[in-house]
């Protein structure tokens, strides 16, 4: 069955979300909302939008939508404003815990984000968040840079492109799903078991998606090892590694 994610162009219909000199946030969420849908499409993964022109929807119907289409991650796009317009700037990913599938997508996202051009401002824990709070699957929502920042629309414009596409990669590799044929780049995992009896790895898997975590089994050597993650970074792999450690796992970083 492919993977599954919903993609959730913020606000939209009657809530504009921020708007500042006549530009709405809606309108830029669906677009790039669309745009790295279908990148990930191109990529092999089943997407499904709460929206897909400028309707509205509450967000506790967003987040039925999501839990109703069986998703394996929700992902909802925003922009930022301050009440001063102009006095921040720069990208965020909010998570409603930072750990887990959430957080290895938040900063592998921002990280992609910042080779854009956004100023890179974290993970952020929001757990007052209906669509973080109340979708049933691992949720986050991405806020691309301030809409009442001149420099950040300029780089969202004029930038487009790559950071559509450096969301769909950072999300990608969060899953594991990175690698395409010609790509053969190291990618580094962590090992959190390895079973002589299948039922044990698939106890321990089931465990390890329960919590979030984007696991998976493979069988070499006569042995189901359990497996978390495909990084083309090593750094990521660490702070998975440590994650999982922090969670009482025993864990090593494999290739």
């Amino acid at each position: 069955m492919a993977y599954r994610i919903a993609i959730d162009p913020g606000h939209g219909g009657r809530d504009p979300g921020a708007v500042y000199e006549g530009r709405q946030e809606k309108d830029d969420n669906l677009e790039l909302a669309l745009a790295v849908g279908q990148l990930l499409e191109d990529r092999g993964i089943d997407v499904v939008y709460t929206r897909m022109d400028d309707v509205y929807n509450t967000p506790m119907e967003k987040a039925t939508m999501a839990n109703n289409s069986g998703a394996d991650l929700f992902v909802s796009f925003h922009r930022n404003a301050m009440p001063t317009p102009g006095s921040a700037s720069g990208a965020e990913v909010l998570v409603y815990e930072d750990e887990g599938l959430p957080a290895e997508v938040g900063r592998n996202v921002l990280s992609e984000l910042s080779e854009a051009g956004f100023t890179d401002r974290g993970v952020i824990e929001r757990k007052n968040l209906v669509v973080l709070r109340r979708t049933q699957m691992p949720a986050v929502l991405l806020e691309v840079g301030f809409i009442d920042n001149l420099q950040d629309n300029q780089t969202f414009d004029g930038e487009f492109d790559q950071i559509a596409q450096g969301i769909a990669e950072g999300i990608l590799e969060s899953v594991g799903m990175d690698k395409t044929p010609e790509d053969e780049r190291t990618l580094y995992r962590v090992q959190v078991g390895a079973f002589r009896e299948s039922e044990y790895a698939y106890d321990l898997l089931n465990q390890l998606l329960a919590a979030g975590y984007p696991a998976f089994i493979i069988y070499e050597d006569n042995l189901y090892r359990v497996q978390v993650g495909a990084f083309a970074r090593l750094e990521n792999a660490i702070r998975m590694e440590r994650d999982l450690r922090q969670a009482g796992y025993n864990t090593y970083i494999t290739t």
